[in-house]
């Protein structure tokens, strides 16, 4: 077995970084006076050049071990290092630090090994492209800037630092430099509107900045001052005026050009103007390199990163990915949010899916301080509507989302999504919702549609539905020799069928159509698992099913339901969409979320649904991009790919009869006991 290398670490901050030793790919050993003299040390580490790392690097140097420099990578995390975010990307070098002007750093001597930055420059476009797509950072949890700016005047931007910065004193610059730029700034743009950007560590308190009274000083500036996303921000200058800020490099993955006047590590390759007064002496050591190669040296070869749903090593697209999720996720839940009349298992459930480390929520009646109330679908809508209407608040509804659980929600299995709507909820075609908003308006990214084309395929493999119930259902269909429809039961007292099926609204109505229709077919009835285990409304008589379907697939697997019948015909339910998926066709006699999109037979139109859809784009639209999912051990946000992964690691639920004796107390014993939890909790 090979034996790892031991890396000494006198700081507790640095132990307790989160997979440390992953970033590291070395063993660690904390270093104390009892502990100081252990010779299977292979090396000491130290953050940047914090005083801190003082101490370490005089035991590094008199028993002569090297000094490895850590910092935060250049796309750490979502929140603020401060608020004590964890880093997704370290920085690890050998030699210096990335910041440090004075002497090349192990980043500066990747940049000019062309050869070996060159094979990531396809995978570099890309992620420049994510990036700025997406606005990515270093920290992602500010919102976007969306201001609108009348003025036609072009802008300019001048980057504000933290007061005495290490990546200040190591670029070769000093308050003095701060005035220079500033005084540039001014002189060189009279046509311009200039604006300054403060650090977002400062908003938060927490430290000083350069730029503290200029407002006073030069009242023409605009100072932003808000927390906003920085690349969202520089989109909207021509020029960036910088000390030594990240944001210069951000800037120039824009295309934006970049004025330095300190020494930053992408100063000095002839991307930038640089004002330093020892420019020439950086760039003759530093020579010229493109973009891309800054990039791929920086981004690939110097970062190191984990992948937050392992914790083991993982790639740059890993953190990107994960950010925007949790990005977004924290976004459109910023605020109070009030939840009221919900029920000791819904809190839990909505707890998990709203709570954020900025926002508020609360189970209490909707006040004038709540950003908004959120309720459980139309009948909470319903409830709470005039209060808020009163109120001037806005409703959002939340709802179980596509891909569930393993086992039933009305026997209070936990959900592995929900969905949070805020101008309607999928189910209901009298108005519009977010999702049929999303769809409406899709175009997918090369990356995107060949996500979707994997979604398809790992959802058909392995069988996944909303609930993943059922018994092993087959067929042999060349002894029937007759065209196979399935029909699916659903809950008759469901909002998707009083708000989505206008025409009928019961399972005994709507196969007695299909049968009308279809005399001549196989008819494939399946009631639906909630109704099945007595739950809930729907159940239709032994006598009229038998009369009405050819075979009742009672306790069946939907999916197995769904592989042999040649056609689905269906109110609303999802199982049409589940069919859509497999190449199955598909007759809608009420409007679910998946009709009106060129796929279906609609026997009702919807003429707000106007674009037209491929199967592939439909299922990003309402798997990938509409629903939260949340695992429901960590809690923490996963992505669509991540739930199916966990869904597919699950045993599918044997289904319970609803004359079964021992399902009906089994059901009530899984009650109790998530009910317990709930308490607990």
């Amino acid at each position: 077995m090979e034996q790892r290398l031991v890396i000494g670490i006198f700081s507790r901050g640095i132990i307790n970084i989160p997979h440390i030793e992953v970033f590291l790919d070395s063993a660690i050993c904390q270093m104390t006076p009892l502990n100081s003299s252990i010779k299977t040390l292979q090396g000491i580490a130290v953050w940047g050049y914090r005083p801190s790392a003082k101490k370490p690097t005089k035991y590094a140097m008199k028993h002569q071990l090297p000094v490895i420099r850590l910092e935060d990578g250049f796309i750490r995390s979502v929140g603020l290092g401060v608020d004590g975010e964890s880093p997704l990307s370290i920085v690890i070098d050998h030699h210096s630090i990335y910041y440090d002007a004075n002497q090349p750093s192990e980043l500066e001597l990747m940049i000019q090994d062309v050869a070996l930055n060159t094979p990531h420059y396809p995978a570099a476009e890309k992620s420049i492209e994510f990036i700025c797509q997406h606005n990515l950072s270093k920290y992602n949890h500010a919102p976007e800037f969306t201001e609108n700016i009348p003025s036609s005047k072009p802008k300019i931007l001048i980057l504000d630092q933290t007061l005495n910065d290490m990546g200040i004193q190591y670029g070769n610059a000093d308050s003095a430099s701060f005035k220079a730029m500033l005084d540039a700034a001014m002189a060189e743009n009279p046509n311009h509107e200039i604006w300054l950007k403060t650090h977002p560590d400062v908003l938060t308190g927490k430290k000083q900045g350069y730029f503290t009274n200029v407002m006073i000083d030069y009242p023409q500036i605009r100072c932003i001052t808000d927390n906003v996303s920085p690349l969202s921000l520089l989109k909207h200058v021509e020029k960036v005026y910088t000390v030594t800020s990240q944001m210069g490099f951000e800037a120039l993955l824009l295309g934006k050009q970049v004025i330095t006047f300190g020494q930053p590590w992408y100063a000095g390759w002839g991307l930038t103007d640089d004002r330093h007064p020892h420019a020439e002496r950086l760039s003759t050591r530093r020579g010229t390199s493109t973009l891309l190669n800054l990039f791929s040296a920086a981004y690939f070869r110097y970062c190191r990163y984990i992948n937050p749903a392992t914790g083991q090593i993982g790639h740059l697209f890993d953190v990107m990915k994960y950010i925007v999720l949790v990005k977004q996720h924290r976004i459109s839940r910023a605020g109070s949010l009030c939840a009221p009349g919900l029920s000791l298992w819904k809190k839990t459930i909505l707890h998990s899916y709203l709570k954020t480390p900025s926002n508020r929520v609360s189970f209490k009646q909707p006040n004038t301080d709540s950003t908004a109330c959120v309720v459980w679908g139309t009948r909470g809508e319903k409830r709470w509507k005039s209060q808020c209407e009163l109120l001037d608040i806005p409703i959002w509804r939340m709802e179980d989302g596509f891909l569930r659980s393993v086992g039933l929600g009305s026997d209070l299995n936990m959900p592995l999504s929900l969905v949070l709507d805020k101008t309607g909820i999928y189910y209901d075609s009298s108005r519009a919702s977010d999702l049929e908003n999303i769809l409406n308006t899709l175009t997918l990214s090369t990356s995107e549609r060949e996500r979707a084309v994997s979604l398809r395929k790992y959802i058909v493999e392995s069988k996944l539905s909303k609930y993943n119930v059922g018994n092993a259902f087959t067929l042999n269909l060349q002894e029937i020799n007759q065209r196979v429809i399935l029909v699916p039961g659903q809950v008759e007292d469901d909002a998707s069928i009083l708000t989505g099926s206008p025409m009928i609204q019961s399972n005994e109505t709507l196969l007695a159509s299909v049968r009308t229709e279809n005399p001549d077919a196989f008819i494939i009835y399946k009631p639906h698992p909630d109704v099945l285990s007595g739950n809930r409304k729907g159940h239709i008589s032994a006598e009229r099913m038998t009369r009405l379907a050819d075979m009742v697939a009672t306790d069946a697997d939907i999916i197995d339901c769904i592989t042999v019948a040649d056609e689905v015909h269906t109110m609303t339910s999802l199982s049409g969409f589940e069919a859509l998926l497999h190449g199955k066709k598909v007759t809608c006699y009420g409007q679910p979320f998946y009709s009106g999109w060129g796929l279906t037979i609609d026997k009702i139109q919807n003429s707000r649904r106007v674009n037209r859809l491929t199967i592939n784009e439909l299922l990003f639209g309402a798997y990938a991009l509409y629903p939260t999912y949340i695992h429901p051990k960590s809690l923490r946000v996963i992505s669509v790919e991540e739930a199916i992964y966990w869904l597919k690691s699950k045993p599918r639920k044997q289904s319970m009869l609803l004359n079964s004796k021992f399902g009906w107390i089994q059901r009530q014993f899984r009650k109790l006991f998530f009910l317990a939890k709930t308490l607990i909790k």
